[in-house]
């Protein structure tokens, strides 16, 4: 039996995912794409697949999004996307300058801090030039407690430098996935900065949970009664606040799972930011496409995306996994590969 089980888990990494896999009974992934930020051999075989070079820019023929392939710092290139209009929200997820897994690659490396920042600064300038005089701004952001909780504490600081931008909140998101040895607190945080231009709306309907509350307490006297939350509430669930603990990070049982895209944020925590800081048909920008969450969760809510990678097999990703969603409801892959044009074998692709 143990055999048999052992054969299974083999088959189940590289080949179609077996019915135990599937059904939960065995712990490991399945995902038929390796994750690419560490692979760049695989990353150079599926880049003839990808319809767009560098400042190649899709419109899409169905909807209003934009997917490019450009870089964050060029005011060139957010200008070749953006044109004149301007974003009512812009979300952005940049490198974090951390090193995960030990591993490295032209998609995944630790710079020079003073170089990190520079950068973060050019994008940042180029993220304020196509805000809405009223708008919101969303940085999700890392730390590496080994190296001095690098950049997460330089980026709040270097944020200060940003008149035009006031901050407002740091959201901590629970992740499913952590990291951590037997001495030390698992690693299970991820921060999100939120900053606003000028005095944009907030939808705190959007803040609510599907938690239901179910402590009494906090008295307090209205109108000469004394009353407890649970009276005083506007809703029957409770909020989440800046610690996003009903959230959990992507993993690979779930349908939105993009395989190759690591750390790729949750679709419910995207649908959130959204509907707090848009209206439907609003325009949303994104500088680091990535997976393409951003652009999944306009489709849904009714928003307009420009998003853009410097990587063309994340842009081409992103596309891909719009196209998906339309055709076959699904938000993500799950286990399968976004790209049906390429197998994999026992070492690697083929």
């Amino acid at each position: 039996m143990k055999r048999k089980a052992t054969n299974t888990l083999m088959r189940s990494l590289f080949d179609e995912p077996s019915d135990e896999v599937q059904s939960g009974l065995l712990g490991a992934t399945a995902e038929k794409l390796q994750r690419l930020d560490t692979n760049e051999a695989l990353r150079e075989r599926l880049l003839p697949f990808c319809r767009l070079g560098y400042g190649g820019i899709w419109h899409d023929p169905i909807g209003h999004h934009r997917v490019g392939v450009l870089d964050a710092t060029n005011g060139a290139d957010v200008k070749s996307i953006m044109g004149d209009e301007k974003a009512k929200l812009v979300i952005s997820d940049p490198p974090y300058n951390v090193v995960v897994g030990h591993g490295t690659s032209s998609s995944l490396s630790k710079i020079n801090l003073q170089n990190y920042l520079e950068f973060t600064e050019r994008w940042v300038c180029n993220s304020i030039d196509i805000m809405n005089a009223d708008a919101h701004l969303y940085i999700w952001i890392g730390a590496d407690y080994r190296d001095g909780f690098q950049p997460l504490a330089d980026v709040i600081i270097l944020m200060r430098k940003f008149k035009e931008l006031a901050p407002r909140n740091l959201i901590t998101l629970r992740n499913q996935r952590g990291y951590g040895t037997q001495h030390n607190w698992m690693w299970v945080r991820q921060e999100l900065l939120y900053y606003v231009k000028g005095n944009p709306t907030f939808n705190v309907e959007a803040e609510y949970t599907d938690i239901p509350k179910i402590l009494r307490g906090y008295y307090k006297v209205v109108n000469g009664a004394r009353t407890e939350n649970l009276q005083r509430s506007k809703s029957q669930f409770i909020r989440a606040g800046n610690v996003w603990v009903d959230l959990q990070q992507v993993f690979y049982r779930m349908e939105e799972n993009t395989p190759g895209c690591y750390a790729q944020k949750p679709l419910k925590a995207m649908e959130r930011i959204m509907r707090s800081a848009s209206n439907e048909g609003d325009l949303v920008a994104d500088f680091f496409a990535h997976s393409g969450t951003t652009l999944i969760a306009g489709e849904r809510l009714g928003r307009k995306v420009y998003t853009f990678d410097i990587d063309p097999v994340f842009a081409e990703i992103s596309i891909r996994r719009l196209e998906n969603y339309r055709q076959t409801g699904k938000t993500g892959w799950q286990w399968r590969s976004p790209f049906t044009e390429v197998t994999y074998a026992k070492r690697g692709a083929t």
